[in-house]
């Protein structure tokens, strides 16, 4: 073969054109796909997830009609009165604590309930049904299976008689009224008077706590015009304090002072008139039909 044929034939060979190579898909990723590579949970974790939430939904549409149609209701009254077929049902009130009240109440009002049965006692309402009660300060109920119902009472403590309008009350040391009383019913306790005079019995004991000594001695206690004290003694005396309960304790404390000096109660003193505080006024007996008073100071002077 020459040169030249050789030539011919590369030449031919080179014009044809090769066959270029098939170019590959490129496959597109979703923005959901995209989101989900981002997650730090696999795919299959995700899935999971879904299919648990749609359960969960499943589960909170089943309950909610079943609320709306009453079946939640109906089935728990049919357990209830299952199980008070069975023996659990309320037959016994167990009563602690109770020394003022009377028990009967406290059995009325826990035994108000329709329902006896042990799941279907409202526990919540029998309390504040027994709070109604001026006495109880405090109560807890508890179920002991199979049929009894604890009631564990806390009962205020009287402190005074309240007195106002005519009517008598008995208050606790907070000025909560107990219950009404007679005048036959009096007890030996301080009488406070006035109208919202229970109310300032908080203010009234602290006033006392400043004179320890006295305050055994004092029987009563008169709210004056809603703004002053005015204290009875045991002894017959009344002591009129001003106004403010700094000035009020201060006042207190001279008359302490002044008593443990000079003995003033128990002398025949009337009237003690502290509400001025550059003297201290005194009211003694009539004689003659006639009022005496005289200042500390040997000045006369009229109360104010």
């Amino acid at each position: 073969m020459t040169t030249a044929s050789i030539r011919r034939t590369d030449k031919k060979f080179r014009g044809k054109p090769r066959k270029s190579a098939g170019r590959a898909k490129v496959r597109e990723v979703s923005i959901f796909d995209k989101m989900l590579r981002a997650m730090p949970v696999s795919e299959e974790q995700v899935q999971k997830g879904l299919t648990w939430g749609l359960i969960g939904v499943f589960i909170l549409g089943a309950y909610s009609v079943a609320h709306y149609t009453g079946m939640i209701e109906r089935a728990g009254d049919q357990i209830a009165t299952s199980v008070g077929a069975a023996g659990f049902e309320v037959k016994r009130v167990e009563v602690i604590g109770v020394n003022r009240i009377d028990e009967r109440k406290v059995y009325e009002i826990t035994l108000a309930q329709k329902d006896r049965s042990m799941m279907h006692v409202d526990i919540d309402q029998v309390r504040a049904d027994l709070m109604g009660n001026g006495w109880i300060k405090d109560a807890r109920i508890s179920r002991r299976l199979p049929d009894t119902l604890v009631v564990d009472i806390v009962e205020r403590e009287p402190a005074a008689v309240w007195q106002r309008g005519g009517q008598l009350s008995l208050i606790d040391n907070t000025g909560h009224p107990l219950e009404q009383i007679s005048r036959d019913e009096l007890p030996d306790l301080p009488v406070i008077v006035g109208n919202n005079a229970n109310e300032k019995v908080p203010e009234l004991r602290k006033l006392l706590n400043h004179v320890p000594a006295l305050s055994p001695l004092v029987t009563g206690a008169t709210w004056i015009g809603n703004r002053r004290w005015n204290l009875e003694f045991d002894s017959g005396e009344t002591l009129a304090l001003p106004e403010g309960e700094e000035t009020a304790a201060a006042a207190l404390l001279n008359f302490a002072r002044m008593d443990g000096v000079n003995r003033l109660l128990g002398r025949g003193v009337l009237h003690f008139d502290l509400r001025d505080p550059e003297r201290a006024y005194l009211r003694m007996p009539p004689k003659d039909g006639t009022q005496n008073e005289s200042a500390s100071n040997g000045e006369s002077g009229t109360e104010s």
